[in-house]
């Protein structure tokens, strides 16, 4: 059975082309979007309605409360069961999504350093202190490549990154595997590919979409659901700026521009993530993409 993973920036079409290659070989799907793992968290994580997904079974698709905390180390294990169970159903597995630490945890031998509450909890009251900025521009001179896959103002991320740094001696990165120790070494990566410009616009479209679509009264709801006690989804992008909309610190007309500013930034967080591994296989816009990955795929199998 196969393991096949579409990856890409935010926008290209990645939940789409899944779908599509699922019914077309016989695939379950598992997300590996770090927000679609949470209940109620749909219109800004453009997760697919259950008719878009046209009865492909969907893993680790709202799985968590907005008001708990994920760890790569729990997706890691709930994922990759997921893969077990599916290639024991007689299925491949397609691993879709655009968060690269949650896919590289599934396919690579991550080994995930031991907490420390002292490191930790200093780090914490630093960022208190100095602000996540000052934390953030240290990060970028122990770790470059780091601090280029981390968002700023991701304070636990930020965090987790220098405390792994102070336990092991390393850059956070040099934590991360070789590209030849993967768990599957058979598993294909297909990227989705667009024009920076073009990537853009398709941003921006649907940002203005999912405002028509409700996206206020979504985190209203989750808002009332506890989103703020959370570490994690309150940080998200368009959930933070709305949050802060209703908090009267930023108008709507701002929370809109700001989440568009936002998503373009994290927009070439994961292309520069995805462009380190060099296992990827990158499909552009003029490639018809379904035929392009299954020619890829009976070519690899002759």
């Amino acid at each position: 059975m196969k393991t096949i993973v579409i990856c890409g920036a935010t926008a290209t079409g990645k939940s789409d082309l899944a779908v599509e290659l699922a019914k077309e070989i016989g695939a379950e799907i598992i997300n590996a979007d770090s927000m679609q793992i949470y209940r109620g968290m749909d219109i800004g994580t453009a997760k697919l309605s259950i008719e878009e997904r046209q009865g492909i079974a969907h893993h680790l698709l709202d799985v968590l409360d907005v008001n708990q905390d994920a760890t790569v180390a729990w997706y890691q294990e709930l994922a990759r069961k997921a893969v077990t169970e599916i290639h024991g159903a007689g299925k491949h597995a397609i691993i879709v999504g655009g968060t690269g630490l949650y896919i590289k945890s599934i396919l690579d031998d991550l080994n995930f350093p031991d907490t420390d509450a002292q490191i930790r909890q200093r780090l914490t009251e630093e960022a208190k202190l100095f602000g996540i900025v000052s934390l953030f521009e240290r990060l970028s001179q122990l770790d470059p490549a780091a601090a280029a896959a981390i968002d700023v103002q991701n304070e636990r991320r930020v965090i987790r990154a220098l405390e792994v740094i102070e336990i092991t001696g390393k850059p956070f990165t040099a934590n991360l595997p070789r590209e030849d120790s993967s768990r599957y070494p058979d598993a294909m990566q297909f990227g989705l590919v667009m024009d920076r410009a073009e990537l853009g616009a398709r941003v921006e479209t649907r940002i203005d979409r999912m405002w028509e679509q409700g996206f206020v009264n979504e985190v209203d709801s989750l808002i009332s659901k506890g989103i703020n006690e959370a570490t994690t989804a309150r940080r998200a992008l368009g959930y933070a700026q709305i949050i802060a909309m209703r908090a009267r610190e930023i108008s709507e007309t701002a929370a809109i521009e700001d989440t568009k500013r936002a998503t373009r930034q994290y927009v070439r967080r994961q292309e520069t993530w995805f462009s380190r591994d060099a296992r990827i296989q990158w499909i552009s816009p003029s490639q018809p993409r379904l035929e392009t990955v299954m020619m890829k795929i009976n070519s690899a199998a002759s």
